[in-house]
Formats: structure tokens, sequence, C-alpha cells
């Protein structure tokens, strides 16, 4: 039998994970005390019963259950049952806007702030981040995004990585990006925007790609790069990051910028370990 326990943040989407699951053939069950797991996955096991795939949704509103968590999880190893963890994340700000927009209180608030119970709450689910097979951050998710997440980890059985790379393109004139890890300036190179032909066209045409590639500083800048992410990704996934944003930037983010991003992202989405996704922000800015 395969075994999936949903935990992570209130307010991180578990019910929506959960709903998500059970779409896809799991047998789902909501806000199970983890002391009564064991007992419950036995008798999904006793003959008759035709239970292939079960996700368990466990979190802080269980008095106790984070405590058991770990020997629960030891047991149904122990017992043969291929056991996997699934670890909702999002950060602050989102979490906060979220309970905001639905007038809920966090379980940990008691009479303070969600804030104050965002933070209680991390700390107590901190152990049990470091056990999880799957980490997933649903801050900037849209709902079809999160369910291709979870078909492809649990339905396709496609490899996962708990580190997702967002590279980004954008014009330092509308301002670097606020969730920008890594910024890198490609102002250096000639700008297309001053050849008549290229003024009006992007780094998404293949003329202005054209132009920017032939520089030999542009190959240079893409190796070097490539090389320095190929060295931090690995040491980013050993502390536990789960997000990196690479933000490369030009005046108005047409051109350049556009160009040096897609390129690194054909470099860069071979990569079975790591996922990675290409954004344009301001290539249709006014």
């Amino acid at each position: 039998m395969r075994i999936v326990i949903i935990t992570g943040m209130s307010g991180s989407g578990k019910r929506t994970g959960m709903k998500m699951l059970e779409d896809i053939g799991f047998y789902c069950i909501d806000n199970l005390p983890a002391g009564l797991v064991s007992q419950f996955v036995e008798l999904l096991t006793q003959p008759g019963n035709e239970y292939s795939k079960v996700a368990l949704g466990i979190d802080i509103r269980t008095a106790g259950s984070m405590k058991n968590f770990a020997q629960v999880i030891k047991c149904l190893k122990q017992n043969g049952h291929d056991t996997e963890v699934l670890f909702l994340e999002a950060s602050d700000k989102t979490l906060i806007k979220r309970y905001k927009e639905t007038r809920r209180i966090h379980p940990l608030a008691g009479d303070g702030t969600i804030e104050e119970g965002i933070k209680k709450e991390r700390v107590e689910l901190a152990p049990i981040r470091k056990q999880a097979t799957y980490i997933i951050d649903t801050s900037n998710l849209l709902t079809r995004e999160f369910k291709e997440e979870l078909d492809g980890i649990f339905r396709k059985n496609e490899q996962y990585s708990n580190l997702n790379v967002s590279i980004m393109s954008f014009g330092f004139k509308y301002g670097i990006p606020a969730d920008a890890d890594l910024v890198f300036d490609v102002r250096f190179l000639p700008n297309p925007f001053y050849i008549d032909e290229l003024k009006n066209k992007t780094g998404l045409d293949k003329e202005v790609r054209d132009y920017v590639c032939q520089f030999d500083e542009t190959g240079e800048f893409l190796d070097k790069l490539e090389d320095m992410l190929n060295f931090l990704m690995p040491c980013y996934v050993k502390e536990g990051k789960y997000n990196l944003v690479i933000a490369i930037g030009c005046t108005g983010g047409k051109h350049r910028s556009v160009t040096l991003a897609s390129k690194l992202y054909d470099r860069m989405k071979t990569r079975k370990d790591i996922g990675f996704k290409l954004s344009h922000r301001d290539v249709n800015a006014n």
C-alpha cells in the first residue's frame, strides 16, 4: 500500500491537495490523530479491502499529533508500507493574506495575531519538515500548477526535486523583482534597442537573439553563470531551500535580459534533479 502523509503550514493548501489526490485515486482521510494512523492502516489492509493508495492529512490542529509523527512514520515503514511525507509550505506574507481573506483564525494564534500563530507553527513543524519526502511551496502556485505538481509526483511518478528554480528576465527601469534571490545585470552587452530593425522586437524574436549571442561576452557570461549555479544549487538543497528565483535584468527587460534568461533556461532545463521555470516579467511592458 502506498501511503502519503500530507502535512505542513496551516493555510498552505492541504485540503486542496487532499481533493486533488482523491481525484487521482487516493482514499483520503483528513485531520487524523497521529496516534490512530497505525490502527487505521491495519484496518485498510484487512482481507477484502482494496485500497492501494491512501492519503492521510495530519496537521497542527490535532493536539499531540506532531510529537508522535516521527514514530508513526517509522512504524509504517517497518511494517512494509511505502510511506511518503508531503509537506506544504507558503511564505508568511501569503499565509497572512489567505487568513485575512477567509477571516479564519490561525489554530495557534489564541488571543494573539495571525503572525504570532504562524511563527509558533513553524517552530513546531520544523522537525517534521526535515523528514519530508516532498516540499511544495504554494505561495505563487496557481491551482492548475499545484495540480500538475501533484499529478507528476503521485500519478505519473516523475522524479521530483525539492528545489524549484525560476529564471526571470526583467527591466531595471521597472524595478528589481522583490522575490529575486540572485540578480544579474546584463547591461554590459550592446543594446539592440539602438538598432532600428531590432528596436521594436524582443528577445523572443530570432533576430534579436542572434544579435545578442554574436558577442563573445554573451557566451562567456552564460558559461560562468551556469558553472556558478551548478555549484550553488546543491548547496541550496542541502540547506533546505525549496524555491530559488534568478533574475536577469537589462534596461527595459525586452531584448538582452529576455535572450539571456531564455538561453540559460535552455541550458539548465535538461537537469532531472531540479525543476525549472522561465518567465519574462517586462517583455510586454510599455
